[in-house]
């Protein structure tokens, strides 16, 4: 009978260093990505907005690829259109592997960003961009779910935001796996998109 207790004593010691490890090892792997992590990693809110290509555009078109969520507007003077670029860039850096990226832009800006100037405006930059709009209830309800503050602000005869400039990186199977700061290099989107894809 002493025997007994030792056994399951050894075996759930073993039960827990194997759950040790496994949490180690993810760790690990997403220690390696340049983003900031979620730990853990939790479904990314969907939503259905009106799509620039011209379609409904919900998170869950994009299952089996890595998604790059950004928010934004077609007015932006500089921080947008940087985005913008660098994820073009790493698009072209990704090669082969860039048809299994996708990158969604939700606008903040519905009274100017209609489907036709979002799709003009994403299309300078990569033809395969799709941005989202709607009415300003549906993206502020968005914006919610993502933690994405957008203040309008007058300039001139105009107006202009200060909005949240992160991006998120949205795994193949839908799940929010980090955010990327604004003004990290295209390097860091492909270093990052490509560990996402080997998982």
């Amino acid at each position: 009978m002493p025997s007994r207790p030792r056994s399951i004593s050894r075996v759930a010691a073993g039960a827990v260093t194997l759950v040790l490890l496994a949490t180690a090892a993810r760790a690990a792997d997403d220690a390696e990505l340049k983003a900031g992590v979620f730990d853990p990693p939790r479904a990314a809110p969907d939503f259905s907005l009106r799509g620039s290509d011209g379609t409904d555009l919900k998170l869950d078109r994009y299952r089996g690829k890595v998604v790059v969520l950004a928010f934004g507007f077609t007015s932006c003077p500089e921080v947008c259109p940087t985005t913008l670029a660098t994820l073009a860039e790493a698009r072209k850096k990704l090669g082969p592997q860039a048809d299994s990226l996708q990158v969604v832009y939700v606008t903040v800006d519905p009274e100017r960003d209609d489907v036709a100037r979002m799709r003009k405006y994403l299309g300078g930059f990569d033809p395969t961009f799709v941005g989202g709009t709607g009415t300003e209830q549906e993206l502020a309800a968005v914006r919610k779910d993502y933690g994405v503050s957008a203040t309008r602000k007058a300039s001139g005869t105009s107006y202009t935001f200060a909005h949240s400039s992160f991006t998120y990186l949205i795994d193949r199977r839908g799940r929010l796996r980090a955010l990327m700061p604004y003004g990290n290099p295209a390097d860091d989107y492909v270093h990052d998109v490509r560990i996402l894809l080997a998982q």
